[in-house]
């Protein structure tokens, strides 16, 4: 039977990511039932995909009791597997297109889908410990990630000084490997994810002198793993990440490997439920394995009246991994003053409704390491790079001198430069007390995130462009609040049970929304802490309780500004986005926002 519709083909690539790391949403209004012509075993944007040169699309299937092997043998004349994902029951295969429907039709083929582009959640253009209390959580409770294993699933990672052990005599870089096609090598050619290793375990070795400060990783000495999805230019599959995270699961053991870092990802499409990606995310939390993932940059969207909100990108769409959104420290130490990113994407997630971010971390201007060579070091503007004190400064003193190693370090902005500082924060929790669980690291991440900014309720921000972006401080833009490492390192709260993120509901009518605690019995009122201890009540909606039966706010706040077509988008079930439309969210010369926080009178957007 020949396929009802017809692929387009004009689309050569999903994204190709500029300097600045800018989102690409695919970002038309359309709505239609999942699968189009092709029935609900095929995803909503399986006829925007681009065809092969050979006539084939290449597509995620996953199947249903029979595994990968015992199915695809089957279906062999029609299949070319590339890669068997034994993690989420499925392979990644090119399918003709001429063949599509008669591969949907086989009774052991639960869903299809395509093998998207991903791509990194961070922004060109300090440091991130201080005011996540890292340095004092450290000495106090001597820890800095020794023994835990953290998988970087990334661009790759360059061996640079900062990732040596202490005495220089060996990399913490303890395994390497590429799923990049035809490109075996395991450094890092773009650039990036040697800066969110750096964020996560550099240890300041080639900033201890000659710089205005030290830059060192949450957890210092803890171990990398490097697994490289991305190319030179920060694009990859999904099949490459999830052939990864399989990778990482595996290694588990011989690595220690308990935390994941995901600074990537990719619009949603589907439910989490049959989101390839999301699968695979949740098979490394099923493994025991803390699972984080950057939020998404597109916080200034406002395509559809949104103002952000619903943009939260896959895998982090996920209820149970840890979803990071990002801050901006306004060039302080201090949290007090503290604003969300403009950048930051919000939720509620699209189709499921899953209440994200988990929390948020700082991601604006972070200083991390350079990888030589890399895309980013080429491109990166002149304000970005972290060089050394070559002669005394005066503005100091006379104190900040010397002649240490050159172009070492690069300031980026994004939530993926969030992300590795949850990651990090989650490898010392691990390393004091071996027995977490994946659920209780989120759990106690978010009970004792901080819960006291911005008492006024609102921010501005600016980017580079002088364009102001007001941001209003709910559960869906900070969502349990800032990480706190120490109040988190010092909480002995057992967790039982499970700790996904909560589904929230809204009622078109009354213009109110209220949280579901799905299977959580962590966040409800009666087990372990309830859900106004998780969230606050205070701070997020005024004098609204966040119970799991109460209102979370009236209809004067958040939802009741935006227009019906906005509510369409963030609540519909049936969205499908069926167009490549690039955003003006960030810009190639965008390395984040300034720290001017005063409103101005223009319109954003």
């Amino acid at each position: 039977m020949k396929p009802k519709t017809k692929f387009k083909g004009a689309v050569n690539q999903l994204w190709h990511l500029p300097l600045a790391m800018a989102v690409l949403l695919f970002a038309s209004a359309a709505f239609a039932s999942p699968g189009h012509g092709h029935g609900p075993k095929a995803s909503p944007d399986i006829d925007s995909f681009p065809v092969n040169p050979d006539g084939t699309v290449s597509v995620i299937i996953q199947f249903k009791a029979k595994g990968p092997h015992q199915v695809v043998g089957p279906l062999g004349q029609y299949l070319r597997v590339k890669r068997n994902l034994d993690i989420i029951n499925g392979a990644a295969v090119n399918i003709p297109l001429s063949l599509l429907d008669k591969v949907l039709s086989h009774s052991e083929v639960m869903y299809i889908s395509p093998d998207r582009q991903n791509h990194m959640t961070a922004m060109m253009f300090d440091d991130a410990p201080p005011p996540v209390n890292a340095p004092v959580a450290r000495q106090n409770y001597g820890v800095d990630g020794t023994g835990v294993g953290v998988a970087v699933i990334d661009s790759g990672v360059y061996q640079h000084d900062d990732l040596q052990t202490a005495d220089m005599s060996g990399s913490r870089i303890v395994y390497s490997q590429s799923f990049v096609p035809n490109d075996p090598s395991t450094n890092d050619a773009y650039g990036h994810g040697t800066h969110v290793a750096g964020i996560i375990a550099g240890d300041g070795h080639d900033s201890g002198t000659g710089y205005v400060e030290q830059y060192i990783g949450i957890a210092p000495n803890a171990n990398i793993i490097n697994l490289r999805v991305l190319d030179a230019n920060g694009s990859g599959s999904d099949s490459q990440v999830i052939a990864a995270i399989n990778t990482a699961i595996q290694l588990k053991s011989q690595y220690n490997i308990r935390v994941i870092n995901l600074s990537l990802g990719r619009p949603v499409f589907e439910s989490y439920t049959l989101d390839p990606l999301c699968q695979a995310a949740e098979a490394a939390w099923r493994a025991g394995i803390v699972v984080v993932t950057a939020a998404g940059n597109m916080g200034r969207d406002n395509s559809f009246g949104e103002q952000g909100y619903a943009t939260v990108e896959a895998p982090g769409n996920d209820p149970n991994v840890i979803t990071v959104g990002a801050t901006n420290g306004l060039g302080t130490w201090t949290r007090s003053d503290d604003i969300v990113a403009s950048y930051s994407s919000k939720g509620p997630t699209l189709l499921d409704h899953v209440v994200k971010p988990d929390l948020v971390a700082p991601g604006n201007k972070i200083t991390s390491l350079l990888a030589p060579g890399s895309t980013l070091a080429g491109l990166a503007p002149t304000s970005a790079n972290v060089n050394p004190l070559n002669t005394c400064d005066v503005t100091l003193g006379g104190n900040s001198c010397g002649d240490a190693a050159n172009g070492q370090y690069l300031q980026l902005s994004g939530t993926s430069m969030a992300a590795p500082v949850v990651a990090g924060a989650a490898a010392l929790m691990i390393q004091l007390d071996p027995t977490l669980t994946p659920d209780s690291v989120k759990a106690r991440m978010m009970k004792d995130a901080w819960k006291g900014y911005p008492g006024h309720g609102k921010s501005f921000a600016h980017d580079i462009k002088g364009n102001s972006y007001m941001a209003q401080y709910d559960i869906f833009t900070i969502g349990a609040g800032y990480l706190d490492v120490q109040a988190t390192l010092g909480d002995k709260t057992v967790v039982n049970g499970g700790a996904p993120s909560p589904i929230a509901s809204f009622n078109t009518l009354t213009g109110q929304a209220t949280l579901s605690n799905a299977s959580s019995v962590v966040w409800g009122r009666t087990v372990v802490w309830g859900s106004t201890v998780v969230w606050g009540q205070s701070v997020v909606w005024g004098s609204y309780a966040v119970n799991s039966d109460s209102t979370v706010w009236g209809n004067s706040v958040v939802w009741g500004q935006f227009m019906d077509s906005a509510c369409t988008v963030v609540w519909g079930q049936s969205v499908v986005w069926g167009q490549f439309t690039t955003l003006n969210s960030l810009s190639t010369d965008d390395p984040g926002d300034t720290d001017d926080t005063t409103p101005d009178t223009t319109t954003t957007n």
